[in-house]
């Protein structure tokens, strides 16, 4: 039963390698992103940007997802990004921050200059 189970898991690996982007940067948890994608309107096509603090990560390998948070209007909206999407088209690393934990929640109760994060410079 499994062999079976790992032979399944290498056919996955296999037919999901070509759909995984290349060119993407590190990202990590506390990094400043902005995200060019694209966006169906009628039969027109546009480039959206969005930039945010990415609050979390998960690793998947095609199914890698990042969760950006940004204010828009005093209001926090969060969006959870699929990195290999096709619609993706760039992702850029604006400013990387110092975190000590794996997941950035404890911003969603704070507003102000309290969701400053320490910059990290390299």
């Amino acid at each position: 039963m499994n062999k079976i189970t790992k032979k399944h898991q290498n056919i996955k690996s296999e037919v999901e390698k070509p759909f995984i982007k290349s060119g993407i940067p590190k990202i990590e948890i506390g990094d400043t992103v902005k995200i060019k994608r694209i966006i169906q309107e009628g039969n027109k096509e546009r480039t959206q940007i969005s930039e945010g603090v990415v609050i979390s990560k998960k690793n998947y390998s095609i199914n890698t997802t990042i969760t950006v948070r940004k204010i828009i209007h005093n209001i926090g909206v969060e969006r959870i990004y699929l990195i290999n999407s096709p619609k993706i088209t760039n992702i850029e690393i604006t400013r990387q921050s110092k975190v000590k934990r794996s997941k950035l929640y404890y911003l969603r109760m704070r507003y102000g200059k309290a969701t400053r994060l320490k910059q990290k410079f390299s």
